[in-house]
């Protein structure tokens, strides 16, 4: 019976047919977006040169950016070793346990945190991390308007500098992704459960997404942005088998949540891998509703198709106490219990933990990320944004703590965090 599930030589036959016929419009339309920008190597060293971080600091120089002094602090202070190296915070958690304790490198967990909107909240994430000695994420997820920190003093320029400074991954979301007025028929974030198994990207969307992708690409030298829908992640990773450098995480939005949809996604991923295997799929984000064996699970799918080191799996500990799940919601039990059979996972906070976001004045919510940041100062509540910010901070280490203590490792910022 299993023979019958072979994929005919003929049916992948006629996909590279129409793939490569002429009057094939959907690949038309991309291949004149791409046009635009030059070719596949002339764009990728526009993307390099952007994401140089010398030039980087000329730009923001040349605009009389105010982060810049704060890139400069950060560099002395990555230079000086200010922050906690992985060893010494290991025998702050373990105390006399330190040297009795097994720690499996094997299969580290990434620690990530989710949504670092401004600037200024990283330099004062960082500040914390040095006084109190605490771990700095080594992924980072955007969900702000790219307009918008475009236009914010070089926000978007000090952020690809900083990520590359502590040595760190990052995901930007792009504007066309489902709230901007895409599809007539729903509003913005208040109406977001209509955008559930397909995120406002109908018609020519994925062309719109595809173009605004290549342009902070090719100005800022972005690599790697949130993907929430199926047609631009059939873009995304045509785009990267075209030759342009660029990947994608799929959102928790695309509804991942069984083994099925991953062996999906990856059997579409591995049919347009390039010839050296890669492809564009950075991560998956798990739903939210997932139990240990359809991330076991998924892992052994992910494996067999040689994608492990390639392909993360990203998994929410902590979500926004507002507007996402029911709460509580924490998931650092599961992550403890498969953490030592599933490689290249990350642990997201998005939340502080929940009896801590209760607590609070304005507990995390999501719909605050579609907020424009003249409405939040307007509404006195950036000061309420920073704090669920640094919240989401202190559960990140809490979990790396957790891990430490159950000889699991971690992965902070890899220029920040020494091994040894």
């Amino acid at each position: 019976m299993r023979e019958s599930l072979k994929i005919e030589d003929s049916s992948l036959k006629g996909i590279n047919q129409l793939l490569n016929d002429p009057d094939n419009q959907l690949v038309q339309d991309l291949l004149k977006i791409m046009a635009k920008y030059g070719t596949p190597s002339q764009i990728n060293k526009m993307a390099r040169e952007a994401r140089n971080v010398d030039n980087i600091c000329k730009r923001l120089a040349k605009i009389d950016s105010p982060y810049l002094h704060d890139l400069e602090w950060l560099m002395k202070e990555k230079e000086k070793g200010s922050f906690i190296a992985i060893p010494d915070f290991r025998r702050s958690v373990l105390g006399e346990n330190n040297k009795k304790t097994h720690i499996a490198e094997e299969n580290a967990v990434v620690l990530e945190i989710s949504a670092l909107q401004y600037f200024p909240w990283l330099i004062a994430q960082a500040h914390k991390a040095i006084a109190a000695q605490e771990i700095m994420p080594a992924r980072y997820i955007r969900v702000r308007n790219m307009k918008e920190q475009e236009n914010d003093q070089g926000d978007i320029l000090a952020i690809a500098a900083a990520m590359q400074i502590i040595g760190a991954s990052y995901v930007e979301s792009l504007d066309t992704r489902g709230t901007d007025g895409s599809n007539i028929h729903l509003g913005g974030p208040d109406t977001i459960t209509g955008y559930f198994g397909g995120i406002g990207q109908p018609n020519e969307y994925p062309l719109k997404w595809a173009d605004e992708l290549l342009y902070y690409y090719t100005q800022y030298g972005i690599c790697e942005y949130l993907n929430v829908n199926a047609g631009t992640v059939l873009v995304g990773l045509m785009l990267y088998k075209l030759g342009i450098d660029v990947r994608f995480k799929l959102s928790v939005f695309t509804g991942h949540d069984n083994s099925f949809a991953i062996l999906w996604t990856l059997m579409l991923a591995q049919l347009l891998s390039r010839e050296d295997g890669t492809n564009s799929i950075a991560g998956i984000n798990f739903s939210n509703s997932v139990n240990d064996q359809t991330i076991i699970q998924s892992a052994k799918i992910r494996k067999a198709l040689g994608m492990e080191n390639s392909v993360r799996f990203e998994h929410h500990i902590t979500e926004t106490y507002k507007s996402i799940v029911c709460q509580p919601y924490n998931r650092r039990d599961q992550l403890l219990r498969i953490a030592p059979f599933v490689q290249n996972i990350a642990a997201k906070h998005e939340g502080a933990d929940p009896e801590i976001d209760q607590g609070r004045a304005h507990p995390s919510d999501i719909l605050d990320y579609f907020r424009t940041k003249k409405e939040i100062i307007e509404a006195g509540d950036m000061e309420h944004l920073y704090r669920n910010y640094l919240d989401k901070h202190d559960a990140l280490n809490k979990t790396a703590r957790l891990l430490t203590e159950n000889g699991l490792a971690f992965i902070g910022a890899s220029k920040l965090h020494r091994q040894c």
